[in-house]
């Protein structure tokens, strides 16, 4: 079974624009899982536009399925992580002002630092995963860093599915054929949708889990929330 983490950025964002906690972030983490989101993640930024340090905090006792903290490893993300301890945390090479995730790590220029950095995590019990391109070679040189998994960046498969959806999808079904070789789990997420994500997971189906939020959120404007979890968990379905 592939697994929905829905990513509730978009629902702080919401909340930032008026101030007070309106709507409840928390009370949207516990709903998700309510309605059967079988994860929770969280992208906090240093300047903090959405999710903030504080929410990780209030987040981290009410989530009871899988807690994931996305970001760029600075030094004030790894005390967060180590401090509140996730199930997973996924290395994003983010840079500060970054409007969203646009790239992977270049596993071999940044080889040494992601293996401190994650080596810090496995100490401390914490699963982690890196976000990389569809690039056979980085999937390759990931496995040399620790980590448990990799997460595949998929804005070029949404680009590129209305148009071609067997070429959009082949450079990510030979990099997930490499992390499986080589023994790293597949986690997949950005730009996934209601249109393309079963083709996704359909070919790729050993996929451990996409987290999936912009989409999912904007959705639910127009099909409610509990309806739209219920229709991606549906897509993910290989039956």
């Amino acid at each position: 079974m592939i697994r929905l983490s829905v990513n509730i950025n978009k629902i702080a964002t919401l909340r930032n624009a008026r101030g007070g906690n309106f709507p409840d972030v928390q009370q949207a983490a516990v709903d998700c899982e309510r309605f059967g989101a079988q994860g929770i993640t969280v992208h906090p930024r240093p300047d903090e536009r959405h999710i903030r340090y504080k929410d990780v905090e209030l987040l981290r006792p009410l989530v009871t399925t899988e807690f994931n903290i996305e970001g760029n490893p600075v030094p004030q993300f790894v005390d967060l992580v180590l401090k509140h301890k996730p199930d997973q945390v996924t290395l994003v090479p983010d840079d500060p002002g970054q409007l969203t995730s646009d790239h992977g790590w270049d596993t071999v220029k940044h080889k040494s630092f992601l293996i401190d950095v994650i080596g810090q995590f496995k100490e401390a019990g914490i699963r982690t995963s890196i976000f990389v391109d569809p690039d056979p070679k980085m999937v390759e040189k990931a496995k040399e860093t620790g980590t448990d998994r990799i997460e595949l960046y998929t804005e070029s498969f949404a680009a590129g599915y209305q148009n071609n959806p067997r070429t959009a999808i082949q450079p990510f079904v030979d990099a997930a054929v490499v992390a499986r070789e080589t023994g790293l789990e597949v986690n997949a997420g950005h730009d996934l949708n209601l249109d393309n994500l079963h083709y996704f997971a359909k070919n790729i189906p050993w996929l451990a889990e996409v987290s999936i939020g912009h989409a999912l959120i904007v959705d639910a404007l127009y099909l409610g929330l509990q309806n739209t979890i219920q229709l991606y968990l549906r897509a993910l379905r290989l039956d």
